[in-house]
């Protein structure tokens, strides 16, 4: 991926608010400026003319909402490789601590966007400050070309009083280009196994149950721990009234999470453990799961670009982002096909030894696991020991073991534990910190603003201050992972813009095409599946060394293009394989 300019921006719009893919409008603005005379196309004719551009050369495609536009592109058979997203990249631009002139952009209310609830963007054993955060948001972009017109300039206007312009012009470049890849996962799919999907479900639950009813395994095992309880009306679906069946019991807990009901020895805790793995499988990934979003051999969830506030995605559908690796095996590719996977080792550590140019770290995961060379470093004596360290320092565990083993990190690696502890600093005092490439963090809340205000009052109690340097000391938590999280989405974006390009080069195969994966794609190597730091790859089986080729140097590529020269290692875990197996 890169942001070379491109010879002509193409805005495209509807001639009403009330027309999809009814008359379409557009206007091409070239690199020096000049525009053209708007041109008033039907829905057909604008993807043959679309399709044609695409041939001619690269276009950088405006308009109000990729998944709007492209997904009914990609139905017709057309794929476009630029775009900008003028909604995603208001979002940016409008909160971006970077825009000193963004009076307008802010004023245009009717592009922004209002959050919706959605599936948790992360998985179950990553520790995370932003759960809250990722929702989905509402398109309320106007659609008219009149309307993208006027926001395209705009954004432009607002980007050239950017003190990091570069930086920001390429985060756009990349949300945008997650966007295409977003819609493109959609339309392509998973390859998903039923039949295996369906085995997996069996052996873990039992015989699928009559609509309305839980598997016996589970109804087996809520009267099991109804026993161990000695409550027979205990309630285990109810986390409030299964507490006080807990507490009824002896077991002093203050949530049924399964991190604190873990530290209990009780006969009913793994019986609890496993009803609570039961119940996740059953109501995530059961067979109404599987009814609802696999048809015909692929998985089409919906993907939420710009989902959560750090840039990572989230999901409004499907739950793409919270596959439980027990169902890894389900992923199946077609026959004559493989699958690719590649996920990156320690992700935003290496980041974080990126953009803290400290040497040190990067040379701790040069060609390894970074834990491991951490060990080797003399920070620390156990690999376990090292990952509890740097978890600590990115998200600010003060206390247990990430307590006692943070401060060794501070010896070892000065400059990256510097980064994070003075984004900490800024967020306890209420300020903004911005990635890498320019997103910038959100304010806290006005109720954040009035603890820390009534603190500061005469009259103001023990109590008081010690609610508000909590809350200081939470939101220095947020924006301390912020830079680093908020920084490996968008190399992330980088790795994944990089390799779309590099997969439409491969020669398309003339046999065996993969053909639920539709026109676009089944005859070429094509991104099936997307994790914050992992990418799975559906190829015919005679691209799959080259397609392991371009993962990687896709990867390496999206390090020198966000970090220039700095020598930092994303090592990458890679896989061929019909099935993405369990780890």
């Amino acid at each position: 991926m890169s942001d070379a300019p491109i010879p002509t921006w193409c805005i495209v719009g509807s001639k009403n608010e009330n027309e999809n893919r009814g008359a379409i409008q557009l206007i091409e603005i070239s690199a020096a400026g000049e525009r053209s005379e708007p041109k008033s196309l039907s829905w057909a004719e604008f993807t043959s003319y679309v399709a044609e551009c695409e041939r001619e050369g690269p276009r950088r495609w405006v308009w109000h909402d990729t998944a709007a536009r492209y997904s009914a592109l990609l139905d017709a058979g057309v794929r476009v490789e630029r775009c900008y997203d003028l909604r995603l990249c208001h979002q940016i631009l409008a909160a971006s601590d970077s825009v000193s002139a963004k009076t307008e952009l802010l004023a245009a209310s009717e592009w922004l966007v209002a959050a919706d609830s959605a599936d948790s963007t992360h998985s179950n054993n990553e520790p995370t400050l932003f759960d809250i955060e990722a929702r989905p948001r509402h398109r309320t972009a106007p659609a008219t070309l009149d309307a993208a017109m006027l926001e395209f300039e705009r954004q432009r206007a607002a980007l050239a009083t950017a003190k990091n312009a570069a930086r920001l012009s390429l985060l756009l470049s990349a949300e945008s280009a997650g966007a295409l890849i977003a819609a493109e996962l959609t339309h392509a799919g998973v390859p998903w196994d039923e039949t295996e999907h369906n085995r997996i479900l069996t052996d873990s639950l039992g015989e699928k149950p009559p609509l309305g009813s839980k598997p016996e395994r589970m109804q087996a095992l809520a009267l099991a721990i109804r026993e161990a309880l000695g409550d027979p009306l205990a309630s285990v679906d109810s986390p409030p009234k299964l507490l006080r069946s807990l507490r009824a019991a002896g077991i002093e807990v203050s949530s049924t999470s399964k991190w604190e009901l873990a530290e209990h020895e009780h006969p009913v805790v793994p019986l609890l453990l496993e009803y609570k793995r039961m119940a996740r499988l059953f109501t995530a990934n059961g067979w109404a799961w599987l009814d609802e979003w696999v048809h015909d051999g692929r998985y089409r969830p919906v993907y939420v670009p710009g989902g959560v506030v750090t840039g990572r995605w989230a999901s409004s559908g499907g739950g793409a982002l919270q596959i439980p690796r027990q169902l890894r095996p389900a992923l199946c590719a077609d026959p004559g096909w493989l699958l690719v996977s590649a996920d990156v080792s320690q992700l935003e550590p290496r980041v974080l030894a990126a953009m803290s140019g400290d040497r040190a770290m990067a040379a701790a995961g040069a060609g390894k696991d970074l834990y491991a060379g951490i060990v080797e470093s003399g920070a620390v004596s156990s690999r376990q020991d090292a990952k509890i360290a740097v978890l600590g320092a990115m998200y600010g565990s003060t206390t247990g073991d990430a307590g006692r083993l943070v401060p060794r990190l501070r010896l070892a690696f000065p400059q990256a534990m510097r980064l994070v502890d003075q984004a900490a600093a800024v967020g306890e005092q209420g300020g903004l910190v911005s990635t890498w490439l320019g997103r910038t963090s959100p304010p806290p809340a006005d109720e954040w603003l009035e603890l820390q205000s009534a603190a500061s009052m005469p009259e103001a109690s023990r109590r008081d201050e010690e609610i508000a340097r909590r809350t200081a000391r939470e939101f220095g938590r947020f924006t301390r992972n912020f830079v680093v999280q908020g920084t490996a989405a968008e190399w992330a974006l980088a790795w994944m813009a990089e390799l779309r390009l590099r997969l439409t080069q491969f020669e398309p195969i003339s046999e065996g095409q993969a053909l639920a994966s539709g026109p676009v794609f089944s005859r070429h190597p094509h991104l099936a599946f997307f994790l914050h730091d992992e990418v799975i790859v559906h190829t015919p089986a005679e691209h799959a060394e080259a397609v392991s080729t371009a993962i990687t140097e896709s990867a390496a590529k999206a390090g020198k293009l966000l970090f220039g020269e700095a020598p930092v290692d994303f090592r990458l875990d890679l896989r061929v394989s019909e099935r993405a197996l369990k780890d």
